[in-house]
């Protein structure tokens, strides 16, 4: 397949008065949950059921497949309840993988100086939350975290969005989405959001891929305005 052309991201950062970011694979490397739910917990779960490696993780990739996209896939008690195992303790075990991607630091910083709306906007369970915001101390950035649990449905859904501008109160003209996941940008757009910014790169042990829909970045300082 041929190449997908980048859309280059042109903001105006004086017509965004409000910043919305996701967690995982935006701010966080991924690599830490494709690891832990493609290896470790595999391995696991294998030694559990008396399974080997590969067949484990055939099950457990049919489970996900049925709950992606949705607020189980993301929620650690379902998961644990499920699977017969603690996979908060699991994650913790593993949790030395938790990393934020390059100039992540450097662009919330930005944010925070010029006086825009900061906030965290994310699918992850508060557990999750908990685990990785003790290895990478985003919250203090941050306005506002809202887990979508909280909403009641997963960001992927077009009814998330207006659900969320009215608990923020945000004007949707003005404000700016990143996310690495396209069927979030596709709800979000649906619902009004008029800045919409697709992190290519979500884990580092992967290659950038680019959005045919919605201008690209694979590190936050792209997003910066020129010194």
């Amino acid at each position: 397949m041929p190449a997908v052309e980048r859309i280059e991201p042109r903001l105006d950062w004086e017509q965004i008065d409000t910043v919305l970011l996701d967690m995982d694979g935006t701010l966080l490397d991924r690599h830490f949950d494709d690891y832990f739910w493609h290896s470790y917990l595999p391995e696991n779960y294998a030694l559990v059921h008396d399974l080997e490696v590969e067949e484990a993780r055939h099950r457990l990739r049919l489970e996900y497949d049925r709950r992606e996209g949705t607020l189980a896939w993301t929620n650690l008690d379902y998961w644990s309840g499920v699977l017969g195992l603690d996979i908060p303790e699991l994650k913790r075990r593993v949790d030395v993988l938790v990393a934020v991607h390059p100039h992540v630091h450097e662009f919330m910083k930005f944010c925070r100086e010029r006086k825009k709306h900061l906030c965290l906007v994310t699918n992850a369970h508060h557990k999750t939350l908990q685990i990785k915001m003790a290895k990478a101390s985003l919250l203090p950035y941050c306005d506002q975290v809202i887990c979508a649990e909280e909403i009641g449905l997963a960001k992927e859904e077009a009814a998330f969005w207006p659900l969320l501008q009215k608990r923020l109160g945000y004007d949707n003209r003005r404000t700016m989405l990143a996310d690495d996941t396209e069927r979030v940008l596709d709800a979000a757009q649906r619902g009004g959001l008029a800045h919409l910014i697709h992190v290519a790169r979500a884990s580092s042990r992967t290659t950038a891929s680019f959005s045919r829909n919605y201008p690209s970045i694979i590190y936050f300082n792209e997003l910066l305005p020129p010194e």
